[in-house]
């Protein structure tokens, strides 16, 4: 089993106030946000359990199945996205952003060479729409190789 942490009080706020079956609420407004993305969830199942969200089942690929986590888990309200199998993210890597960071710096950190942050932007597209659009608390995915 894979466990990702998020900033719960960083990300993009999608959850209404108010309702009777929050939990159920909360899985059907991500899956909108998943469509919305145009992400390929078919094959995965995803459940809330306050502020824990649960992915599984088989993705199409590997890198949609990590970008699924990632816009999952970079919603306002969520804490930590769990997965039931593992090998689908084996060798993931996530990078947490810090006041401060760029693309270029989290790519001389992570990859060894600041002129590599397209391949970050790209790797995390379509959750970024602008390379310079990163904030505190967002997670992003570091592309493999």
């Amino acid at each position: 089993m894979g466990v990702w942490s998020f900033v719960k009080d960083a990300g993009k706020k999608l959850f209404g106030v108010g309702s009777a079956d929050a939990a159920e609420v909360h899985e059907e407004a991500l899956q909108k946000e998943l469509k919305d993305l145009g992400l390929d969830a078919s094959g995965l199942d995803i459940k809330v359990s306050g502020d824990t969200v649960t992915v599984g089942g088989k993705a199409v690929s590997p890198e949609i199945k990590e970008k699924v986590i990632l816009a999952v888990g970079n919603v306002d309200g969520v804490a930590k996205v769990e997965t039931s199998e593992d090998a689908d993210t084996e060798g993931a890597v996530f990078h947490t952003v810090v006041k401060g960071d760029t693309l270029s710096a989290i790519a001389k950190k992570t990859l060894g060479n600041a002129n590599r942050y397209p391949e970050i932007f790209e790797a995390n597209k379509p959750m970024l729409k602008h390379p310079d659009k990163i904030y505190p608390g967002q997670v992003l995915r570091i592309p493999r190789g």
